[in-house]
């Protein structure tokens, strides 16, 4: 079987969906599917080879494609749209001449260009107008992360059969590096007298990611305590620093995939403190972090949120009240605290990571194609 994947990103990247990408795409090649991954070739300061970036094995092939890239010239939503449109253009023709048996998307407006795809959906809009429904419905089945997503399109009039709700996942030979907490301390310069409590990903750029409420849980927190946020692009850091964060806090650059294993080794506690009031956050999100946590045998306190909970449980996690502060403060001291309780959260939430893993997911999403296409015949 040959598989085209579709994906309209800058690549390499530092954000979370590219991982997610290579992942896939090597979990299918693994499956002994041949896959070639087409992306725009974009303006990019990351020059690495994506495999190398990725730590991917190299076994699917890459093309870029051409588009007209002016995103980088403040065109905001039109730029977008003109940079997707020709980069979609140029996938069009480059297809028309190669031989393809299941087309895989992340790029909802592919529905211009082509049809029977497999459309692959990490966020919904608030309202879902006639053109995205046009696209969902000239697909040929749907992968949603979130039971809530799936929910949504189907009272907007999609079948529930032709949706899949699939969590990401994590390669949990990774999280595991050979060494111990202090071994990894040493390595990244981190102290070894202090309760590390981490957090991976994203700063400022998406509100909804709980920075803020992090950072003012640090205030309440001892010094006995070090909050380290890893992830953050120069200017994010930049405006935090200039909102003087206590001094219990580091924040450390974006970090190559291949160095957060270490970082999540040298913990103490993961938190995932996702505010409330954005749908994305509370219905829609299904973060990398959280299956990397959790296969790193940490204690994980996390926002008690309807969007972590279809992953998450009491047996897996210490849950907090969203955008609360002192709630967040006092879950990460009671975890603290508590050996037995901080074994026991970190020992489920291993066990339970073993079922989301790329593997599986590329096996559920192969099996149902293979049902797809034995239906229309």
């Amino acid at each position: 079987m040959r598989l085209v994947y579709i994906a309209n990103i800058r690549l390499p990247t530092e954000k979370a969906h590219g991982i997610q990408i290579m992942k896939m795409c090597e979990a299918f090649a693994e499956k002994g599917i041949d896959v070639e991954l087409l992306v725009p070739a974009r303006r990019n300061d990351l020059m690495d080879d994506p495999f190398e970036f990725y730590g991917i094995k190299r076994i699917f092939r890459i093309k870029k494609l051409p588009c007209l890239d002016i995103l980088r010239f403040d065109f905001a939503k039109a730029g977008f749209l003109i940079s997707t449109f020709t980069f979609l253009s140029a996938t069009k023709i480059y297809l028309a001449f190669r031989n393809y048996d299941v087309l895989y998307a992340r790029e909802r407006l592919v529905g211009i260009f082509f049809t029977n795809y497999i459309l692959e959906i990490h966020s919904l809009p608030m309202r879902i107008n006639r053109f995205f429904r046009w696209f969902l419905r000239r697909s040929r089945f749907l992968a949603v992360i979130t039971k809530y997503a799936k929910e949504k399109l189907v009272v907007e009039g999609i079948p529930a059969e032709k949706i899949m709700v699939l969590p990401d996942a994590v390669d949990l030979s990774e999280f595991n590096p050979a060494i111990s907490k202090e071994e990894a301390r040493k390595k990244l310069n981190l102290p070894l007298n202090k309760k590390i409590v981490l957090y991976t990903g994203s700063f400022l750029f998406y509100g909804w990611k709980g920075i803020g409420s992090l950072l003012e849980a640090g205030k309440l927190l001892n010094d006995n305590f070090l909050l380290v946020l890893v992830g953050g692009h120069p200017w994010e850091i930049k405006k935090i620093e200039e909102l003087s964060p206590p001094s219990n806090v580091l924040l450390v650059p974006y970090q190559k995939h291949g160095i957060i294993p270490y970082y999540l080794k040298s913990a103490d506690i993961f938190v995932l403190p996702n505010e409330k009031g954005e749908e994305i956050s509370e219905r829609y999100t299904s973060p990398l972090k959280l299956f990397e946590y959790m296969a790193s045998k940490r204690p994980i306190v996390s926002s008690d949120l309807p969007s972590l909970r279809e992953v998450l449980t009491d047996k897996e996690a210490l849950f907090f009240e969203a955008g609360n502060s002192g709630d967040l403060a006092t879950a990460i001291q009671k975890i603290s605290g508590n050996p037995e309780l901080s074994d026991q959260l970190s020992y489920n939430a291993y066990e339970k990571v073993k079922e989301y893993t790329w593997d599986k997911r590329a096996k559920k999403i192969l099996m149902e194609i293979s049902k797809s296409y034995a239906n229309s015949k």
